[in-house]
This record gives C-alpha cells, structure tokens and sequence, in this order.
C-alpha cells in the first residue's frame, strides 16, 4: 500500500502506475474542515531522509465526498481515508462523514494529531487519550478500522495493546518521528515550525523494532512502515510481523517504486519456493 501523505489521492499518480495494482492506497490525510497547512519552508532534505511540517494542507471534508471521492470511487482496490482532528468530537463528525461513502474500504485513525483541549499533547502519546479517541471512533464506525501509531512513545507496545482493546481491526506504524534541521550559517531553524516529521531510510530500523515488537504483542494485523526503500526491505517488515506495508517517502523519489517493490516480492516468493506472501509473515528465524 502507499503511505498517506505521500501519494496526494492516488490520481496524481494515474499517468504513471495501475493504481489497481496495489494492494490499497491510503489517501492524504482529511480533517473535518478546511486546512491550510504551516507556513514554509515546511519541507527539508536530510541525510538519509526528509523533514516534513505540512501540516495535514486539505480542503476538508465537505470537498473531499464532493470532488475527490468520485474521481478514487472508481478504483478496483482498496481505498482507506486518513482521518486527523484536533478534538475527539471532530474525529467522530469527521468519520460519519467517511462512513457513509460506500467505496471507502477502511480508515485510517491518525493519532499523532495534537488534542487542543490537552494542551496540544498527541492523542497517540498517551493510553488513556489513545483509547479514548479509539473507542469513540470505534462507535460509529462500522467498517474496517486502522490505527496509526506515532512512534514518539516510551513504550509503543502499550499503546498497540490499548487500542487494540478499544476495537481496534488493524494498527499501522510507525509515523515520523520528531526531528529538527537548522541552517548552521544564519543559526536559524530550516523549517517554519522549527521541528518536523522525520522520514526515509534513516528511521527503517527503529520502525523493524517497533514492528516486531507490536507484532508479537497484539492479536489483529500488523501494517508496517518507516524507510521502505526497495522490495528487500518489505520483505523484512513482514519477516519481523507486518502483514502488509505501506511506502511513503520513497514515492517522492521514484514514482514508480511501489510496481518495483511488487515485482521485487514475487522475484522472493518465486526464488524460496513459496506459494503465497503469507509465508513471509512473522518467520523471522530467533
């Protein structure tokens, strides 16, 4: 699958890929109402990666069932919404909204956005507030729901367990990680918002970890990312429990790379002798 935020809504890509190639894609992130997003610079290169401070840029909810619903409708694969809220009553208003669109297969519950009754603090940093919005979307959701998890926690075990316990279907991790640039001549910060989302192969092995980790702690699916590059390293994240990935920062660089990936995965099967990608998961050899 593709990463939201790293794919626009699939359409941007239809000159380049069959969308109904992949597995499913995760659309940009949508909030309940129109967003315009940080202030730039809000993106920036780094070793082995990229910082990111978008800051979830959409146009809302009423312009996505109007104007972009109809154009990925017509998919022949799995179409997830990403959905973001600054309270727990948006989320909800925003998923009511989703929940009545009949070709959205799923969504995605980003909880990494700040509660602004809790002074800012991510849903997902804490368990109380991470079952909270969990099991109050879980109420009036009643398709397919994924749990995104921010890896800006002590302990993202205990997080994967709470959700889970709330009605989670599916939980996804990681998001980016908190990191920073600054422009060592004028001394100042790279990015408006001084900090950002970290991403790319510089985080892949602290979001194996964290896979293999929640992998081996939760009943319900695994869906792993972080610095997916290439085939091989999809094929460790299921290795480590993953049962599906998600490719993100590597679509900037390639907009052909989810195909190769593909193609990289059965070359695997084909050369172990394994007659399905489901072998795959969860056989890491301890």
């Amino acid at each position: 699958m593709t990463a939201s935020g790293t794919f626009g809504n699939g359409v941007e890509f239809d000159d380049f890929i069959d969308i109904n190639k992949l597995g499913g894609i995760l659309l940009k992130g949508t909030t309940l109402h129109h967003r315009e997003g940080n202030d730039y610079p809000r993106m920036a290169e780094t070793p082995s990666g990229m910082l990111n401070a978008v800051g979830l840029q959409n146009k809302g909810a009423q312009y996505f069932c109007e104007h972009i619903y109809p154009k990925v409708a017509r998919y022949n694969t799995k179409v997830i919404v990403n959905v973001n809220g600054s309270t727990i009553e948006e989320y909800i208003e925003l998923t009511q909204q989703i929940a009545e669109l009949e070709h959205i297969a799923a969504i995605e519950l980003n909880i990494s956005c700040p509660n602004v009754k809790e002074g800012g603090m991510a849903f997902g940093t804490s368990c109380p507030m991470a079952e909270q919005v969990t099991r109050a979307v879980r109420k009036v959701y009643p398709k397919t729901l994924i749990v995104k998890l921010s890896p800006n926690v002590t302990n993202i075990v205990e997080i994967a367990r709470a959700v889970e316990a709330q009605g989670a279907d599916s939980i996804s991790l990681v998001n980016t990680f908190l990191g920073m640039a600054i422009h060592a001549e004028s001394r100042r910060p790279v990015l408006s918002t001084i900090t950002g989302g970290l991403s790319g192969p510089a985080i892949k092995p602290i979001a194996l970890r964290m896979v293999w980790q929640v992998a081996q702690a939760v009943k319900v699916p695994v869906i792993g990312m972080g610095g997916i590059m290439n085939a091989t390293d999809a094929i460790e994240f299921m290795i480590a429990g993953a049962s599906a990935v998600q490719v993100g920062t590597a679509n900037f660089i390639d907009p052909l790379i989810t195909m190769k990936i593909i193609a990289g995965i059965e070359e695997y099967l084909n050369r172990h002798k394994m007659s399905s990608v489901n072998e795959l998961i969860g056989s890491l050899q301890m």
